[in-house]
């Protein structure tokens, strides 16, 4: 075989790095864009915020007027000295309210009429005025602090609060704690019981029986609030033997099964079940902190003289442009600039390429959503029933691009529309054939939500199994199987039926 050099043309498609950046850019989400378009404010001297450019001139000017308005106040105070413009004060006559408050003002204290016009500036913002609340490791340690325990035991009493889940249970098995702890068991298990009988009843505890062994515990010191509740006849042994016992069949259900093992009647059963479904499980919940994130539509769709009309949402993103006095600084600049002349130039390209790439990447979403509305302007008008079955592929033949494109614009993207604000990807979803074969299929999501209505109207005493929701689905023309039910129901977050079912009360 010869080795030999030959030339040849060819086609092919290369990702520049400018096309690379296009693409990150389309698929970074609000908060991602502001953070990336800050980092390009910071690297790229050429690029420029008109935003803070306008706030900055704004701000030049009342500081300019109030100096001019400083000034005439100045000009009036020393025309007003002339004794034609202030009138004499008689001193036999005394000056009534009016009169002072002339010469005084309306507020005749100095330290406050020195305040006057301080702005916000000695008000706190809005984020110090925000509280946190106590969490349950502080909570505990406060009585902590307060109970009987000191020294060593205190020592021991933290590491323990240290060591509970959010859910306030102690996971960690006595002897690797005690390891950890240097002391006995015998001291670490006394510690322990005195952990428990703090606030929140049940904290502490090695396992759910045990969590509400504990509250039970506790609930026996009020016997005269129990005897309000529950019969007379009512044993709270009986209580106790059913969490000792048969925890499992209260999860499923099974009351006749307790109700036999116990040698009690089914209606001591219920009033038990009414007790232990009145105690916490997890009793650090209520001090876990939710963090609730604000969500910021990229795109507001509107209704406006009789048309659907899509609106970007451009505020809090920096509005970009190329700096004038470096554009002129590179126009005026001759040939012997050398390095910095080359530097300023790349920087113009990159600064160029950022604003051309936010300018398509709106337009891209604004193409993409007013597509969306072209095949969802029934949900729009009427509601979840009317939402249709929609795929990738569908819109991008609608809007000319590719389906990869479409993924990447509905990604972290969201709507503000008559329905809510929802995520772009929520109008994407399967179809479920009907039953006729009339008309289109049935959105996958409208199914869920006729599954999440059937749920809420059932009886309690008698909740609808998955064959039952199926055999309901298929009178209105939806052919769905038993899995996808379960599967469905799973999504919305629904206990089986022998899970939901609830003793007569």
């Amino acid at each position: 075989m010869d080795l030999r050099l030959d030339l040849r043309l060819s086609q092919k498609l290369v990702m520049t790095p400018q096309l690379q950046q296009a693409i990150k850019l389309l698929q970074l989400s609000r908060l991602e864009l502001q953070q990336n378009l800050a980092q390009q404010l910071v690297e790229n001297p050429l690029l420029e915020d008109l935003a803070l450019e306008t706030q900055e001139e704004e701000t030049v000017n009342t500081e300019e007027g109030s100096e001019r308005g400083k000034e005439n106040e100045a000009e009036g105070e020393g025309a007003g000295d002339s004794d034609e413009a202030q009138p004499a004060v008689k001193e036999s006559e005394p000056l009534t309210s009016e009169e002072w408050d002339n010469i005084l003002g309306n507020d005749w204290r100095p330290a406050q009429r020195d305040q006057i016009g301080t702005g916000d500036e000695e008000f706190p913002s809005y984020e110090q005025t925000l509280t946190k609340p106590a969490s349950l490791e502080e909570h505990l340690e406060w009585q902590l602090r307060l109970s009987s325990l000191e020294g060593a035991d205190r020592d021991i009493g933290r590491m323990i609060i240290g060591n509970l889940d959010e859910d306030g249970y102690l996971r960690v098995p006595l002897p690797e704690l005690k390891e950890d702890a240097e002391c006995s068991l015998e001291q670490l298990e006394r510690v322990v019981q005195q952990i428990q009988t703090f606030d929140p009843p049940g904290v502490a505890a090695q396992d759910l029986a045990e969590c509400l062994l504990i509250q039970l515990k506790f609930l026996r010191q009020d016997e005269s609030g129990l005897e309000q509740t529950f019969p007379s006849g009512f044993s709270m042994e009986i209580v106790s033997s059913i969490i000792h016992n048969h925890l499992v069949d209260l999860q499923k259900k099974r009351y006749p099964v307790v109700a036999k093992a116990l040698s009690i009647t089914l209606d001591e059963v219920y009033d038990a079940v009414h007790l232990i479904e009145g105690l916490e499980p997890k009793p650090g919940r209520p001090f876990s902190i939710d963090s609730n994130s604000i969500i910021i539509p990229d795109v507001y769709v509107v209704k406006y003289e009789g048309e659907w009309v899509v609106l970007l949402n451009e505020d809090g993103l920096p509005r970009l442009r190329i700096s004038p006095y470096y554009r002129r600084l590179l126009s005026n600049s001759g040939e012997d600039a050398g390095t910095t002349k080359t530097y300023l130039e790349e920087k113009l390209k990159g600064a160029q390429w950022i604003i051309r790439s936010i300018d398509q990447r709106n337009k891209t979403i604004v193409k993409v959503v007013t597509s969306l509305i072209k095949f969802q302007e029934a949900f729009l008008e009427k509601g979840i029933q009317y939402l249709r079955p929609l795929v990738l592929k569908q819109v991008a033949d609608d809007v000319g691009m590719h389906e990869s494109t479409i993924s990447r614009v509905t990604t972290n993207k969201y709507v503000h529309c008559p329905q809510g604000i929802l995520e772009l990807k929520f109008f994407f979803n399967a179809g479920i054939q009907r039953a006729d074969n009339r008309g289109e299929d049935m959105s996958s999501v409208t199914v869920r939500e006729m599954i999440r209505e059937m749920v809420g109207q059932e009886e309690s005493a008698n909740p609808l199994k998955d064959q039952e929701i199926v055999a309901k689905l298929k009178q209105k023309n939806i052919l769905i199987a038993r899995r996808t039910v379960a599967k469905y129901r799973a999504e919305l977050h629904i206990a089986s039926a022998s899970q939901r079912k609830r003793i007569p009360t």
